[in-house]
């Protein structure tokens, strides 16, 4: 398993800039001709047929997914928290206890032409631009309007938590909800929300060309984690496999 998660870890850190380059071309030939968009092809930087076939192999798979209850995300008095506060710094995973919130660092880490509101503690992102991996959009970022970019858990909580996370200590639910190097993704808030807590079977990104991207993120997580999916999952992620 740990020979088949290192085979495979450039595609576990976000890959927004190389995917940049395809934004355009996917829907966009050379001569102006617009494209067929699900015949578009896999963006530049994406994994291969063979890379993805490794961590479908890897993945455990279940029948359905369970619902076992008790998932509470809200931190507010009486609520159950079950992955701690939102955003904080105090975790174990990358970029934890590094003195910024789990937000400005995924923030940091995915968009680009970054501008901080301090230059020497570069913690608080003031603007930058998303080539976003699911709508396939340039999104501008400004943090006047910071509800344009949401921070997605690419295992969504609410299926991790279904999935096994229920029974984990706090500190490692905590650790997964602020793993920016594993499961956060910056993304447009519009395909955000429109996948909620969505599992493979029931959503995959709107734009065909990242799908093969998306898929090779939501692996690595759930093997990171040894966190199932379900077969209908499997069969989803399989089918976009085939166009890698």
């Amino acid at each position: 398993m740990q020979q088949q998660i290192q085979a495979t870890r450039r595609w576990i850190r976000p890959l927004q800039w190389a995917l940049c380059a395809a934004i355009v071309a996917a829907y966009i030939s050379i001569d102006g001709t617009r494209l067929d968009p699900f015949r578009a092809p896999p963006a530049p930087g994406s994994p291969t047929r063979a890379e993805l076939s490794v961590l479908l192999d890897a993945v455990t798979t279940v029948p359905a997914r369970p619902r076992p209850g008790g998932y509470e995300r809200a931190c507010s008095h009486g609520q159950a928290c079950v992955f701690g506060p939102a955003w904080t710094d105090i975790n174990d995973a990358a970029h934890g206890r590094d003195g910024c919130d789990t937000r400005n660092n995924a923030l940091a880490l995915t968009l680009g032409h970054v501008t901080y509101q301090d230059d020497t503690a570069q913690c608080v992102v003031l603007s930058g631009t998303l080539p976003d991996p699911y709508s396939g959009e340039v999104v501008e970022f400004h943090r006047s309007d910071g509800s344009a970019i949401h921070i997605d858990h690419i295992y969504p909580l609410a299926a991790a938590w279904d999935f096994g996370a229920s029974q984990w200590p706090l500190a490692r639910r905590i650790q997964f909800a602020n793993d920016v190097e594993f499961n956060l993704l910056a993304v447009n808030r519009s395909a955000n929300m429109d996948k909620g807590d969505k599992t493979p079977a029931d959503w995959l990104p709107p734009h065909p060309s990242y799908r093969c991207y998306y898929a090779a993120k939501y692996l690595s997580v759930a093997i990171e984690y040894d966190l199932p999916i379900t077969v209908a999952d499997h069969d989803s992620l399989a089918d976009v496999a085939e166009r890698c």
